[in-house]
């Protein structure tokens, strides 16, 4: 065991924050339970029967206040602000409670138990963890009943997947004890997306165990997954264990979703890093997530700090197969802000790309005829669009499965017909409204009322 496990275990026994109100009490184990035994744990009760509790304090990853700016961006939806309730609760870091759960088949179903029950806290500037584990499936309202006290005393909930996978599983075996009722939330923040959103460019995987490896650097932070279990291996485990089989491999389990956590725990304080404001100043961020960065603001309505953010992964070195369509991103932006002139100019970069060439043709062609007044220029470029939908159209007619290749450039060449047509038609109207030179010549050689000028 290492010292900072043994230092864990001692801190353990100190008495949780808010420990008065906790409806369970604790005693020792029997000598006879092997699996509390092993797991360090205390035998909690309340009045819907026993489950098994284990506490660990832990020193890192170390508390780090939230960004205002950072938990407005996470908390706000496509649709709405965040709500007064939701932000009063989201600034208050004691009423927030990470989760992690263990379950008996990976795929959910009300036929999924939760047999391990992982959550912690910030406190005393470290984190503290607490397991709720079922020794029987007889156990579940006990551990559900200890569940709904805590999310009572801290309704904002940090998960990773938790809003697919976790809280819904949660929600149906609350509503599968017709007993006790589910936890009413003030928020809940899931960090697989803003993951996804900043790492996946560049990691691929956006895995817990794979975010610690790359982005947390989890051995600074005290802790390696030395030997840990495979999550595909965890629900065996437990039915071993339930069919009268070792409990010893239920150490590990409870090992890893110990990890999770605090895993999770830092994963958040890593994102309230680069979602503050000036986050994107910072030379070690890789551009590749900055970019991920800048999409994940702009999609969540912060289109100014995307447009530098991007702006600042351009000049960090972006590998040239994301420069495209960091050009784009910029272009759209910048036609959004009413920088029209930024906005051409970002689209004529575009024109010898071959997936945004036929939109970088139409929004020039738009932005001349509209903004520029000069049809003539627009025309060059629908021109030069109708060129290039007929390559793309010849080029997927021979390449396997580019149907929906093919429809665009088709439905793109059709476009680009129907505005030459009304280019060519303003055109020969403005040409057509216009005196003829020689009559010019002759109207300015007139006197008055077309009388011929005295030599």
């Amino acid at each position: 065991m290492s010292g900072m496990d043994k230092f864990a275990r001692l801190a353990a026994l100190k008495p949780a924050r808010g420990a008065g109100a906790r409806p369970a009490t604790l005693r020792a184990p029997e000598d006879a339970d092997e699996l509390a035994q092993l797991l360090g744990a205390a035998v909690a009760r309340n009045r819907f029967g026993e489950h098994l509790a284990v506490r660990n304090w832990f020193s890192t990853p170390e508390y780090a206040e939230p960004s205002a700016t950072a938990l407005e961006i996470l908390a706000r939806t496509r649709d709405e602000a965040v709500s007064r309730r939701t932000r009063a609760a989201l600034a208050d870091p004691s009423r927030w409670l990470f989760l992690d759960t263990e379950t008996t088949g990976l795929a959910g179903g009300t036929g999924t138990y939760a047999f391990l029950v992982g959550i912690a806290w910030r406190d005393a500037g470290g984190l503290q963890t607490e397991q709720f584990f079922l020794r029987d499936f007889s156990e579940e309202h006990s551990l559900l009943h200890e569940l709904a006290a805590r999310l009572a005393e801290r309704p904002v909930l940090v998960t990773f997947n938790g809003k697919s996978f976790d809280w819904p599983l949660l929600e149906s075996r609350f509503t599968m004890t017709r007993a006790i009722a589910a936890p009413r939330l003030a928020a809940h923040l899931d960090l697989l997306h803003p993951a996804r959103a900043l790492w996946k460019l560049r990691l691929g995987s956006v895995r817990l165990v794979e975010l610690e490896r790359h982005v947390l650097d989890a051995p600074r932070l005290g802790w390696r997954r030395e030997n840990d279990v495979p999550s595909a291996l965890i629900p065996q485990f437990y039915f071993d264990y339930l069919r009268g089989g070792p409990a010893a491999p239920l150490v590990s389990v409870a090992r890893h979703n110990q990890m999770d956590l605090r895993g999770l725990a830092a994963l958040f304080g890593k994102i309230n890093t680069l979602l503050s404001t000036e986050s994107h100043e910072d030379p070690d961020v890789h551009s590749l997530d900055l970019f991920g960065l800048s999409r994940y603001l702009d999609r969540r309505g912060e289109a100014d700090r995307a447009h530098s953010v991007c702006e600042r992964a351009l000049d960090a070195g972006l590998p040239a197969e994301y420069r495209p369509q960091a050009h784009r991103d910029l272009a759209i932006r910048a036609r959004r802000r009413g920088d029209h002139a930024a906005a051409a100019a970002l689209w004529e970069q575009l024109l010898g790309d071959a997936r945004d060439a036929l939109q970088a043709c139409e929004q020039l062609a738009i932005h001349y005829e509209r903004r520029a007044k000069d049809p003539a220029r627009a025309a060059e470029y629908v021109r030069l669009g109708l060129k290039k939908a007929q390559l793309a159209r010849a080029q997927a007619a021979h390449a396997w499965s580019a149907s929906a290749s093919a429809t665009r450039a088709a439905r793109m060449q059709e476009k680009f017909q129907q505005r030459l047509a009304r280019l060519e038609h303003q055109m020969e109207s403005k040409l057509g409204a216009a005196p003829a030179p020689l009559l010019m010549r002759a109207k300015s050689a007139a006197g008055p009322a077309g009388r011929p000028r005295a030599g």
